[in-house]
């Protein structure tokens, strides 16, 4: 295939030698307890506040012929087994999650698992080589009360297996949440907030439901078909596992709630990602190797600064054959990033931008990355695919970490990093600064706000206008310890027309109902936002104020969404009316994203070194909003939608439409739902597209160019009366790779090294 052309190329340079240097672990902030006594790795494992259970509690009750047997390699040096029919093991217990541990050998049956009474899992314990201290089964979904696992040994097994051996050697228990028992009110809205009233309305009520459970961390989250949405964490002690070692990605049914494990090889800790014109997904930059003192166990990843991972198109329901790629010594950045930003660009590749050299929390002059470098790489400013200087990103020291960004539809980028903005010429490589964001709020990393480019349509002539949202006053060349996880967020957003006229007008500011760091806004197929995540205090990161929640830098989450509407007046535009709460505080490392279906999926939640259930611990639990929408008449695609519309393309698209409306009432909307993380949602994109009807035949002009719509995949919306259908994928554009430079990449591979962040 086409798509394939990049990769072969890279594939059939010649490798280079990796080296090796003196580790630096590059790591600045907090440390748990027994993270600097690094052992081999096993699955099992009790994060801080979780609770652990031997097979020898006299809260286990056993029924059936079992027996005990001795060794150093058993949690607390025991472990019960049995191979009788129907014999079983009892254990009621308090909690949000569930884990068992055990063995794992040729001898091994099948078991059958039942939660709270109801089977949940049949599960075979059978392994060709002995493994003890397995992670056997887990379920971290439940309601914060009492439960009970029944195991029951089936007496069956697969035709491999010599026996039907069921054992218990710990169970595991995820405590409810501090932070679900004792959550801080925030004060109510002050009368001098936007909140549009919705006193004597009837209001369609939201509707808030949790339902499956991620089994990596959602650091961060795509989705990539009908069907799927793709999870990527740092390295860390997840319960999903791979290889022999935790999962740090996974592949999230949408329809199911079932996930698969990805191998991801290097620590893609607060990476970045955007998918490219042939429909390809990078993974880009990520931190150091996991040893030392950034964790408690050698789980054998590698080093994830230059990384760049490669996730080819998967659009089956079936994604067992689906699965992340990175070879280092042929595919790689020029040079190391971490919490960097990656955008796709006008003619369908990749711009990297800025992060840090190696770990830390504040940027600073030292780890500072002031650069972009494309992928895949580009001789732009006679660099020859090496990275760019960028001047505003020394400028916009030391809060500019994950700086937000926006291909603009002159072919240009819009950026903002701490309280300034630009507007950058990436093929002449030309800054335009913009007047700076009032009143003193920052917004990137850890200040963290969030920002979208608002939707573009034919008929405003596809106007840019971007929103900033969120963030901090807190000046951030204080030192940790003169800052608050209770120091106050922002509640300002942030309005720019990037027009002159609106450049001169400077920045339009209101007031959200809430203050938040670390808010995520998602773009709505009706044009509206929804702004959910976050907290009220405090900012991003973990492990580096004072007051710390746990290793929280930020407290008083934020448990309700608003939704804001940019094309209400100024003063009407937020709402919450119908608004659901949830008891899931979403902090740190959280994530939100529309989904096809309309619903929005709500993930994550991790400001810890490892996976903890302190307060605020770490969430695997999946929430999904359903706006009003979701309920009403909505309309559908009668065929099959086009897979592939080119620009300029007009293609027929027969619809079915509620009966009280007609086709010449349908719009056509074509958005990116992005990549998300660290409430950057730098892909996400909503164009209007020009269509007209016959009958319930639509004919729909695609996006007049890579501008407008950077060519890759999108999703198709139908709307009518702001009620819109099931989105379908759509390539835009010829679906070809984007551009290659055969000499940049050389250049590139000849004039860096493989991990060279050691020796740097």
């Amino acid at each position: 295939m086409a798509r394939m052309r990049i990769w072969r190329v890279c594939m059939y340079l010649a490798a280079l030698g990796t080296l090796v240097y003196a580790a630096d672990p590059a790591w600045n902030g907090h440390t748990s307890p027994e993270s600097t006594k690094t052992g081999p790795f096993t699955p099992y494992y009790v994060p801080p506040g979780a609770r652990s259970y031997d097979s020898s509690s006299p809260l286990l009750q056993y029924s059936g012929d079992w027996r005990e047997s001795f060794s150093s390699g058993f949690v607390q040096g025991s472990i019960r087994k049995t191979s009788a029919v129907n014999a079983y093991v009892s254990f009621t217990f308090t909690g949000t999650g569930i884990e068992w541990f055990g063995s794992m050998d040729a001898k091994h049956g099948i078991s059958e698992v039942f939660m709270d009474g109801k089977l949940a899992q049949r599960v075979d314990g059978w392994n060709a080589s002995p493994l003890r201290q397995q992670r056997i089964f887990w379920m971290f979904d439940l309601s914060a009360s009492k439960h009970t696992i029944k195991i029951v040994n089936s007496g069956s097994h697969r035709n491999k297996a010599l026996g039907t051996t069921l054992d218990i050697d710990a169970f595991v228990v995820t405590d409810t949440p501090q932070s679900n028992q004792t959550m801080l009110a925030l004060p109510p809205p002050d009368s001098s907030s936007n909140l549009a009233s919705t006193a004597g309305t009837a209001q369609q009520p939201w509707n808030l439901e949790q339902v499956g459970s991620t089994g990596v961390h959602a650091m961060q989250l795509a989705v990539i078909s009908n069907s799927h949405a793709i999870i990527i964490d740092k390295v860390e002690h997840n319960p999903l596992t791979i290889s022999g070692h935790p999962a740090w990605g996974a592949l999230y049914n949408l329809n199911t709630h079932s996930v698969k494990p990805l191998n991801v090889k290097s620590n893609s800790f607060c990476a970045g990602g955007t998918f490219l014109s042939n429909g390809t997904m990078i993974n880009v930059g990520g931190n150091p190797v996991v040893e030392d003192i950034t964790a408690a166990a050698d789980f054998g990843d590698v080093d994830g600064l230059q990384a760049v991972r490669i996730f080819e198109p998967c659009d089956s329901d079936d994604v067992d054959n689906c699965d992340i790629y990175e070879n280092h010594s042929r595919i790689r950045m020029a040079s190391p990033r971490w919490y960097n930003t990656v955008l796709r660009l006008s003619d369908g590749s990749a711009m990297v931008v800025g992060g840090s050299k190696k770990g830390g929390w504040i940027n600073n002059s030292t780890t500072n990355n002031p650069t972009v470098e494309y992928f895949p790489p580009k001789n732009i400013a006679g660099k020859n695919g090496l990275p760019v200087e960028l001047p505003f990103l020394v400028d916009t020291l030391n809060s500019n970490l994950f700086p937000i960004a926006f291909s603009l539809p002159d072919g240009k980028v819009f950026m903002a990093a701490n309280r300034d903005a630009m507007i950058y010429d990436w093929q002449n490589n030309v800054e335009r600064r913009l007047p700076q964001i009032p009143n003193g709020v920052r917004v990137t990393y850890p200040m963290t706000g969030t920002g979208l480019l608002l939707p573009l349509s034919a008929d405003n002539g596809y106007t840019a206008e971007v929103l900033l949202c969120g963030g901090s006053t807190v000046d951030d060349t204080k030192a940790g310890y003169d800052i608050s996880s209770q120091d106050p967020a922002s509640s300002q957003c942030s309005r720019m027309v990037l027009t002159d006229d609106g450049i001169a007008q400077g920045w339009q500011v209101e007031q959200m109902p809430r203050a938040r760091i670390m808010p995520d806004a998602v773009l709505l197929p009706d044009g509206k936002i929804l702004i959910v995540n976050g907290g009220g205090t405090g900012i991003s990161g973990y492990g580096n104020v004072k007051d710390q929640v746990g290793a929280s830098n930020a407290d008083n989450p934020v448990l309700s969404p608003v939704l804001y509407d940019p094309a209400a007046p100024t003063g009407q535009r937020f709402s919450s009316g119908g608004m659901p709460t949830s008891d899931i505080p979403r902090l740190y490392h959280s994530v939100a994203t529309l989904t096809p279906s309309g619903k929005i999926m709500v993930a994550g939640s991790n400001p810890n070194l490892d996976r903890s259930e302190v307060k605020y611990g770490t969430e695997y639990r999946v929430e999904w909003i359903s706006p009003p929408y979701m309920s009403g008449d909505r309309p559908s695609f009668a065929g099959n939608a086009p897979d592939k519309i080119g620009f300029g393309q007009t293609v027929q698209i027969q619809v079915n439409v509620p009966a009280s409306a007609s086709a010449n009432d349908v719009k056509v909307i074509l958005m990116d739902l992005g990549y998300v993380t660290h409430a950057t949602h730098t892909n996400s994109r909503h164009v209007t597209l020009q269509s007209t009807a016959s009958g319930n035949t639509l004919s729909v002009v695609g996006p007049p160019n890579g501008n407008v719509y950077p060519p890759g995949p999108g999703w198709l919306y139908l709307m009518i009366n702001g009620i819109p259908s099931t989105g379908v994928k759509v390539m835009i554009g010829d679906g070809n790779d984007p551009p290659f430079d055969q000499g940049a990449l050389t250049n590139l591979l000849s004039q860096t090294k493989v991990d060279q962040n050691e020796r740097s």
